[in-house]
């Protein structure tokens, strides 16, 4: 996905989750595309692709069947949430404001995602709880399967 490439390429996503891990947040990256679609990654390819990207999740999730991101009620990809440690979610929305896929555009952007994270590791509210999140669609199994 584009949007995706857009925060990988430049290691944007990677930084993001650099710092997460040094304020003591657990990162967990989901993978909800079925086999067959884009996105679509078995253990396997998920681990090279972080490998390649240079990302560092705590964890990756792999959701075939789309059962947590349909949950989350997550539409499009990256969407971004941001959970306290209380299990209450603090953030939804976009990585940041510029619903584009130019990596220029990151230094214009507004970070929402970075904001929640910081705010919520500071334990304090997000000025932003909920944006609009930006992406290709995810494209979920059909419920029956």
């Amino acid at each position: 996905c584009p949007f995706v490439r857009k925060w990988y390429g430049p290691g944007a996503m990677q930084a993001l989750q650099k710092e997460a891990a040094e304020r003591g947040i657990t990162w967990v990256s989901i993978i909800s595309s079925p086999p067959g679609m884009q996105g679509h990654a078995d253990a396997a390819r998920a681990n090279q692709l972080s490998r390649e990207r240079g990302a560092t999740p705590a964890h990756v999730v792999l959701d075939p069947n789309g059962a947590v991101g349909r949950l989350y009620g997550a539409a499009v990809t990256p969407t971004i949430f941001v959970i306290r440690a209380d299990g209450m979610l603090a953030y939804m929305g976009g990585a940041d404001s510029i619903a584009s896929t130019r990596t220029e555009d990151l230094i214009k952007a507004e970070p929402y995602a970075r904001d929640a994270m910081r705010a919520v590791a500071d334990g304090k509210p997000v000025a932003k709880p909920v944006t609009r999140a930006y992406g290709c669609t995810i494209h979920y199994p059909n419920q029956n399967s």
